[in-house]
């Protein structure tokens, strides 16, 4: 049996896989390889859709990454779904009585194959061209086919509290996650980093003592108190390090070689 059989490392993206200028470096891509080549499972459990990350080299994930915070588990090494708890029906209501309440609000709708936006404003159209996703403008919550990897909402600050308390109140199929700047993501009640991370591991057969984690950031929280251990970069939000079992270097210098280097020693 393999040192690393059976373990299951998943990542976040941007400020712990990747370093401030956006790079992967070599010595967390041999670190990740060597944790592959002792049968260990390396992937990918970011916020960003499908959409936002299809233009990047995938290749150094040997098991299905987590979009979407943990809605779509997605192989890239068979092109297919692992699963997919995304929102259904229920979230054309939501979208519906958003845009009545908050018509100022732009909505972006994230089915697998496109993209929708209610109320196309400049910082949303920046959200889709940022990221190379082509987008489709609508006023009709009914044309965008369903399920959804979720929903995102973009706020002002005069807002962001107000739409959070209507949509606690009003919404009990849903949940939602602020997240930084002002925008409000919307998922499928019940899903969250956590929740994919272990549905993730079942899948795999990969025992939850086994599965861990690394993350960075609020949306990080959830998976990594899921996780048989978190790591977590020292230059992380104080959040995530108030939920870290492990701190490990920054993600500038080698952060994920770091947790790879602690699970060496573990296993």
């Amino acid at each position: 049996m393999k040192k690393f059989e059976k373990v299951l490392l998943a990542s976040d993206f941007d400020g712990t896989l990747k370093d401030d200028n956006g790079t992967i470096t070599k010595d967390v891509l041999d670190a990740i390889k060597y944790f592959q080549d002792n049968g260990g499972y390396f992937t990918l459990a970011t916020g960003r859709t499908f959409q936002g990350l299809r233009l990047y080299d995938n290749s150094i994930y040997n098991a299905p990454a987590l979009f979407a915070n943990g809605a779509l588990a997605y192989d890239f090494c068979s092109s297919s779904i692992a699963f997919l708890d995304g929102i259904g029906e229920e979230g054309r209501d939501v979208v519906r009585r958003l845009h009545e309440e908050f018509p100022d609000i732009s909505i972006e709708m994230y089915p697998l194959g496109a993209t929708y936006a209610i109320n196309l404003t400049d910082k949303t159209q920046r959200h889709f061209t940022d990221q190379g996703i082509t987008f489709n403008v609508t006023e009709n919550p009914d044309e965008v086919p369903v399920p959804w990897q979720k929903a995102m909402l973009g706020c002002n600050k005069d807002n962001t509290l107000k739409i959070q308390r209507f949509l606690a109140k009003n919404f009990t199929e849903t949940t939602y996650l602020p997240t930084s700047g002002t925008f409000i993501e919307v998922l499928k009640k019940g899903v969250n980093k956590g929740s994919g991370l272990l549905k993730l591991a079942d899948f795999l057969g990969v025992p939850h003592n086994r599965a861990y984690a690394a993350g960075d950031g609020y949306n990080d929280i959830d998976m990594l108190r899921a996780a048989a251990a978190a790591f977590v970069p020292c230059n992380s939000d104080k959040e995530a390090i108030a939920a870290a079992t492990h701190i490990v270097r920054s993600n500038n210098d080698g952060a994920i070689a770091n947790a790879i280097e602690i699970l060496d020693g573990i296993y």
